[in-house]
């Protein structure tokens, strides 16, 4: 263990899927625990990019001096009954537990277990804003762009599961709720503390970057989750990317690969898979003097991290006609809340595509290899401190 920290110990235990989620708890442990190692349980998934980037912010929580769990809690059918009994104990004798997705039902069925009179909840992206609205409404937890739409028949038998989250998640006489978080809350629940994450562990360890002259864009997911149509999106990229002189683009770890090179084809875009949340890779550098982003969680997050520097971050709003017929009644709204309250970035109004190539015209790019073919796929090169891709 690191000299940095103290005994983790059982007294606080971490859970957490994504790496934006283990980022926020290192963050949490600097500000409000520093020097004290504490035990952070992954709960890995089964995307590779996800567990790639998970496998990185393992090796920044070692080097903080955190014991670090690795489970592969969805390896097949007994997977859950596994982790979830090899868990019960830590959970059983934890005084805090620090979680970063209440919507998760894997993290709401180990709440039912734990006996903590603590509980955390760190930024898990825009999520984060629903969630503390939803809590101070007392509504079930239901995930924004699912929200409207009807349950299904596991969401009815999970249903008591997830009610009895929610009320872990109230506070109590004898229950103490804190809500760690860079997103802006219009409501708090009653007896919630909420203090702020600034992003200082970022900002201590790494930078400051190096600035180039260009811009850079940010994927998004919105295509993948059901929100935004796939061609408007690429059309938008397209358009976006040529006004500001974009190069490079950032994927979002969720964003298919099928979906990135058509996009490369059709743009032209160096596509970048961050081996690190967005937020350390634009901190290590080097970036754009421009970043470009869609209603996401960065346009709050990345003014934060990048704080004194030149970097500016732009947010283009999502024009209603992109939605798809699926998405949720309170898509728009919601996407249109997340750029309203964000600080600090330059707004874009969505504008309709003039030259962007048609994307049915781009459904079988040539290979990356082909010199002929889509700008190539990178990933972000190593650090000093940092190591290279790991298997998944």
């Amino acid at each position: 263990m690191s000299p940095r920290a103290g005994n983790a110990g059982p007294h606080t235990l971490a859970f957490v899927e994504s790496p934006v989620q283990l980022l926020n708890v290192l963050e949490w442990a600097h500000a409000h625990a520093p020097g004290v190692g504490l035990t952070l349980v992954v709960l890995s998934p089964l995307d590779p990019m996800t567990r790639g980037q998970l496998r990185r912010m393992s090796d920044l929580a070692r080097d903080e001096g955190h014991q670090v769990r690795w489970e592969e809690a969805r390896g097949g059918p007994l997977a859950p009954f596994q982790t979830i009994g090899g868990l019960s104990g830590l959970l059983r004798r934890a005084r805090r537990v620090v979680l970063g997705d209440p919507f998760s039902r894997y993290v709401q069925l180990l709440l039912t277990i734990t006996r903590a009179r603590d509980l955390v909840v760190v930024d898990d992206g825009t999520a984060t804003m629903e969630f503390v609205g939803q809590l101070a409404r007392g509504e079930r937890l239901v995930r924004w762009h699912r929200k409207g739409g009807r349950p299904g028949p596991r969401d009815v038998v999970f249903a008591p599961v997830s009610a009895s989250a929610r009320r872990r998640l109230t506070p109590g006489e004898r229950r103490h709720i804190e809500i760690f978080s860079s997103m802006p809350m219009e409501e708090t629940p009653a007896g919630v503390a909420v203090s702020a994450n600034t992003f200082a562990w970022t900002r201590t360890r790494f930078g400051p970057p190096r600035i180039t002259k260009g811009a850079d864009m940010v994927g998004t997911s919105l295509v993948e989750t059901g929100v935004v149509d796939d061609g408007r999106y690429l059309e938008a990229v397209h358009t976006l990317a040529k006004a500001h002189g974009a190069t490079r683009y950032f994927a979002h770890r969720r964003e298919s690969t099928d979906k990135l090179h058509r996009l490369a084809a059709a743009t032209g875009l160096e596509i970048v898979r961050p081996e690190l949340p967005l937020e350390l890779i634009a901190r290590r550098g080097p970036i754009g003097r421009t970043v470009l982003s869609f209603p996401s969680t960065v346009v709050h997050t990345l003014p934060l991290a990048l704080a004194g520097t030149e970097v500016r971050v732009a947010v283009c709003d999502i024009d209603p006609a992109w939605l798809t017929e699926n998405a949720s009644p309170r898509a728009q709204g919601f996407l249109s809340g997340v750029t309203g309250t964000a600080k600090d970035v330059h707004r874009l109004s969505p504008t309709a595509p003039t030259a962007a190539p048609n994307p049915a015209n781009t459904v079988n790019p040539a290979s990356p290899s082909d010199p002929a073919g889509p700008a190539p796929f990178s990933a972000t090169p190593p650090s000093a401190g940092l190591v290279g891709p790991a298997a998944s």
